[in-house]
């Protein structure tokens, strides 16, 4: 069965398949597998199931996404990322996320938890308000205004950060600093302001005080070829790996769509170097 992606279910990181069935990626985990014949899209999510895409298009090795464009397009017609959904009638929350280099500003349905937080890779983070979703996006586009806050940070920024994390201390300094910021401003109707509790992601993950340093990382896979190893950090949709080749950085957006069966054999991807990523470090911090 292919690979729809990586869950984060309470405070555990699995890899999950179409079926619904799903894989350990906790610290320490042992993982064998084949890669099937082929890679195809894995279809949509709607209304709390997967749905197959229609032709059962083939992806190329190299891509991302494990969607063909016209699951992209359907995917996007009803999101609330893309602001094609603003009737939701669930809460939602708005949060403040430090990833090590900068923090950022988002929502999440309040049902949800920590669970946004840990799909993104945040190294600490604190939510600050509840209430409807008009309200959380006026309050996520006051922060972005008067705070400055980016809504989004790169894979390339999150990943340099892993490799020198920022003390906890500095991370919560820093986190406070903008709530009491934030607690300034005159906040649009719509949210409820919240105690701000900080949460330190980096043990969940597994992520070394001294950071992560992979020596080589997951290139595209190919038909056929066998991913094996020990499973010493997951982050977001990063996996790292304890293989014969050393720390191997595994995106996890490469596996989707994927069909993966059990090995024995030894690892044998495409590997590629990592080249030494710089830090870009914000004023703030």
């Amino acid at each position: 069965m292919r690979v729809s992606g990586v869950l984060w279910k309470g405070a555990e990181a699995q890899l999950e398949r179409v079926d619904g069935v799903t894989t350990s990626l906790a610290p320490g985990t042992s993982l064998s597998f084949a890669l099937g014949p082929d890679r195809r899209c894995i279809g949509i999510w709607r209304a709390g199931r997967r749905l197959a895409c229609t032709t059962a298009t083939e992806l190329p090795p190299t891509s991302r996404s494990p969607q063909c464009p016209d699951c992209q397009a359907m995917e996007r017609s009803n999101s609330i990322a893309a602001d094609t959904r603003l009737d939701d009638p669930r809460s939602f929350s708005v949060y403040l996320a430090h990833h090590g280099s900068v923090v950022k500003v988002g929502i999440t349905a309040t049902e949800r938890g920590h669970a946004r937080l840990l799909e993104q890779g945040a190294l600490s983070s604190t939510f600050i308000s509840s209430g409807s979703l008009l309200g959380a996006r006026r309050i996520e586009n006051l922060l972005m205004t008067t705070l400055d806050l980016p809504d989004r940070v790169s894979t390339t920024r999150k990943r340099a950060a892993r490799s020198r994390p920022v003390p906890s201390a500095d991370r919560t300094a820093a986190l406070k600093d903008l709530v009491a910021r934030a607690a300034d401003l005159s906040w649009p109707e719509g949210q409820t302001r919240c105690d701000a509790a900080i949460q330190d992601h980096t043990q969940t993950y597994g992520l070394p005080t001294t950071g992560l340093h992979p020596d080589a990382a997951l290139k595209s896979p190919s038909p056929g070829s066998t991913l094996t190893g020990e499973v010493a950090c997951t982050i977001a949709a990063d996996t790292y790996l304890r293989t014969s080749a050393g720390l191997v950085l595994v995106d996890t957006h490469l596996l989707a769509g994927w069909s993966l069966s059990p090995a024995d054999s030894q690892l044998n991807v495409p590997l590629e170097p990592v080249a030494p990523l710089e830090i870009e470090q914000d004023a703030l911090f």
